[in-house]
């Protein structure tokens, strides 16, 4: 017996439809016709959700399907509630293209989580993953979605009452595509970016549209054009000559935006280029950027910007840069972002930092479009079921709760994905960062750093004597709670990743001193115990990761993971066998070097990181 049903009769097709689904993935929970509780749907004209208990059943009224499918969400936590949200449009971004395309039954998975959290719209963020039949370099070896793929996960999410929307580039960011120089190389300006005015280069994006066009039901389309710095700069300042970028730009948005008119598309491009090409430094968030009369009238009436900020703090500012795109002659939909990319966890944190100020400049200005983005950045490796935490967060600040109510939270996210959102978001204190430094390392930059130079590692040291002994406490405090609790695949992998940075920064401490001291036998006994110990951990680690990769994911993009770890365990292997020869070791000495120079250490100075 399930804990909740509904009565088919009572409702429309497209509830029925919606409620079928989720039946399909929480049985337990709910059922057609037979159960404890009664889940009761009343259509409402009104932008709102409202849920009612009463003996034997819960009340949901709402104005769509969407609005429904959050209720049946306080429903199953067991939750009354009155809410209302300024947002028609209420999304996420799934980063397809850094290494990670996600696997058809866990978008579906999440897809149903997401309706039951109000999100109303999907964009899957696809560079060049994705299957143009004539075009075989398109998703090679990248796990790209195939037409058929797209096609049935376009139907499982219009049965949920999400608009799943692409999301393509159409001028830079295609790096990747970019590679294969013999088929593309007449249409390559610069290693990213599209040779604007090149006939082939409007071909081939004719083609993109013409494949969302027939892969996906919805009639906006994301194109792109976001961070094309070197716009113009390459072979086509070669063959043309110079020519400012704002011209550049306008004339390629403008014969993209006509294909897209083409093909019944409304299209979407990030607004960055132009408040970057309007001030001399070229950053986006200037207020002061300077956007040309003559550049403003040229910018295509069908284009909608999007404004990207995952950054600014301060309500104001959102506000005012809204401002600034409206003076333009848009209203932009809002993309936010819920911080996935570059670490391993999601970051609870930092997205709070800046996703709390944007919703309140959102709901100051009237905004009426949201969507959170989910970069993967530098691998796609971090574990996406923890943002699930954040997602939900995000959801209850669009519909109107404060970051406060942390009860309310907990109950539905254990009732929704069945896990402890305090435990979720407290992970995210996996990330090392100190707003005050000069640099901010993160957790991968400490796990994949080579154990012989020890770069990062000499960096990290080097933020202050607290900040190595404040990071192993936070470490062993988030252990602790990891080993009382019942662990999901999903934890499996940050308990053994926290577990591998605590031994190594144990072992890199003890390596240093060793070595300063010239204590062999306290050496050998590193190489004789400490390694092998840190290896098999490392080999627990990269087991746990493979596991939650494969089943969220296709398998391709796995490889480049797979190999940073196995790099990692060669190096210390390389350690060992150095540290058990007794011989010098040059790259210790300079690690002990760049010790003592202290702040003017070219390890401290470095402004990125070395990764394997």
């Amino acid at each position: 017996m399930s804990d909740f049903f509904w009565k088919p009769e009572q409702c429309d097709a497209d509830l029925n439809s919606a409620l079928r689904v989720v039946a399909e993935f929480y049985k337990d929970r709910i059922a057609e016709g037979q159960g404890d509780a009664e889940l009761v749907f009343q259509r409402t004209s009104e932008q709102c959700v409202k849920v009612t208990r009463s003996e034997g059943s819960y009340r949901i009224e709402a104005g769509s399907v969407s609005g429904f499918l959050r209720g049946a969400g306080h429903a199953f936590a067991g939750v009354e509630a009155e809410e209302s949200t300024p947002f028609e449009t209420l999304g996420i971004m799934l980063d397809c293209s850094r290494n990670k395309v996600f696997s058809l039954s866990y978008l579906k998975g999440m897809l149903v989580k997401l309706s039951l959290m109000g999100y109303n719209m999907v964009m899957l963020y696809t560079e060049e993953t994705y299957q143009i039949p004539d075009e075989p370099f398109f998703g090679y070896m990248r796990g790209g979605f195939s037409m058929e793929e797209l096609k049935e996960l376009d139907a499982f999410a219009r049965s949920v009452g999400i608009e799943l929307i692409g999301c393509i580039q159409t001028l830079g960011h295609l790096e990747q595509l970019l590679n294969y120089r013999l088929k593309y190389g007449k249409i390559r300006d610069t290693s990213s970016v599209l040779m604007v005015d090149e006939p082939e280069t409007y071909v081939l994006i004719e083609k993109m549209i013409r494949f969302w066009h027939e892969a996906l039901s919805s009639r906006r389309l994301h194109i792109g054009m976001d961070e094309t710095h070197d716009l113009g700069r390459g072979r086509f300042l070669d063959h043309h000559g110079y020519e400012p970028a704002f011209s550049l730009f306008n004339r390629h948005l403008g014969r993209v935006s006509a294909l897209c008119e083409k093909y019944g598309f409304h299209p979407i491009i990030w607004s960055d280029m132009y408040f970057r090409l309007g001030n001399k430094n070229q950053t986006y968030y200037d207020l002061n950027t300077n956007i040309p009369q003559e550049v403003r009238d040229r910018i295509p009436k069908s284009v909608q910007l999007c404004y990207w900020d995952y950054y600014n703090t301060d309500a104001e500012f959102y506000e005012k840069f809204i401002g600034l795109h409206r003076e333009l002659g848009f209203n932009p939909i809002m993309g936010s972002g819920v911080w996935t990319w570059s670490r391993f966890w999601y970051d609870h944190r930092t997205t709070c930092r800046s996703v709390i100020p944007c919703l309140q400049g959102c709901r100051k200005t009237q905004l009426r479009e949201l969507f959170f983005t989910m970069w993967g950045d530098n691998g796609g490796y971090c574990v996406y079921d923890s943002a699930l935490a954040g997602l939900e967060f995000a959801s209850g600040l669009a519909f109107g709760h404060t970051p406060e109510e942390t009860a309310f939270y907990s109950r539905r996210f254990r009732a929704l994905c069945g896990e402890d959102f305090e435990l979720f978001t407290s992970l995210g204190e996996i990330a090392l960062y100190d707003r005050e430094a000069k640099q901010e390392m993160k957790t991968e930059h400490l796990l994949w750093d080579d154990p012989l130079l020890g770069i990062n590692s000499v960096s990290f040291r080097s933020l202050g004597s607290d900040v190595p002994s404040a990071y192993r406490k936070r470490l062993e405090t988030l252990a602790a709670k990891l080993e009382n609790t019942k662990r999901s695949p999903s934890l499996e992998v940050v308990h053994a990743l926290i577990r591998f940075l605590l031994l190594r920064l144990s072992f890199d401490d003890e390596l240093l001193a060793a070595w300063k001291q010239g204590d062999r036998p306290r050496l050998q006994a590193l190489a004789d115990r400490e390694i092998p110990n840190l290896t098999a951990v490392l080999d627990e680690f990269s087991e746990a990761f493979r596991t939650d990769w494969l089943s969220s994911a296709k398998p391709f993009g796995l490889e480049v993971i797979q190999r940073r770890n196995a790099g990692l365990r060669a190096r210390f292997l390389e350690l060992q066998r150095r540290l058990r020869e007794g011989g010098a070791i040059p790259e210790l000495d300079a690690r002990l070097h760049a010790l003592e120079l202290g702040e003017e250490s070219p390890a401290r100075l470095y402004s990125g990181s070395v990764i394997l």
